[in-house]
């Protein structure tokens, strides 16, 4: 297993922790100074995934965002540098629970399909947010373990966006 890796906290942001758990699986966690339904609300609606979903170090934003939030529904979400480099990630969602869970397929890898799990635990007002992403192999998750370490910059843009929203409450 890889070592557990973690960034440090500063005033606005909380650590965020990134840990192999096995060779198909790795887990993200993080606290969020929201409550559960804000946090989930910002993973839910195409309107806000758009303001934090996409590294702004890399210089790409997210150019589409499509999301049929419901079991059985699907999403498709574009990144890019621009129009003409362009990413696209797609899936669908098996599992749904306002405020608590969420579950869906990643379909756009050659490798068969992962599947990512994300819960909200509320607790005094704070939310531990808990992503663990299942793959096919042990390659798999080789490449996109990259992503959970990704997941470290855009859960800070995350953090930014919750603070707007709640003082705009």
């Amino acid at each position: 297993m890889d070592a557990l890796r973690e960034s440090k906290p500063t005033q606005m942001k909380n650590r965020t922790t990134v840990e192999r758990t096995s060779e198909r699986e790795f887990v993200v966690r993080r606290t969020f100074n929201a409550p559960a339904r804000l946090v989930f609300e910002a993973w839910t609606k195409p309107e806000l995934l758009k303001r934090w979903w996409a590294p702004k170090s890399l210089g790409m934003s997210l150019l589409s965002c499509e999301a049929d939030v419901r079991a059985g529904g699907t999403y498709r979400f574009v990144f890019g540098h621009g129009a003409s480099e362009t990413m696209a990630f797609f899936g669908r969602y098996l599992e749904v629970i306002p405020h608590s869970r969420l579950v869906w397929t990643n379909e756009e890898g050659d490798g068969g399909e992962a599947v990512t799990t994300v819960t909200f635990d509320e607790k005094g007002g704070k939310t531990l947010l808990v992503l663990r992403e299942v793959h096919p192999s042990k390659e798999a998750v080789d490449e996109a373990i990259g992503f959970g370490e990704g997941l470290r910059e855009t859960f800070g843009q995350l953090d930014e966006l919750l603070v707007t929203l709640r003082a705009a409450r």
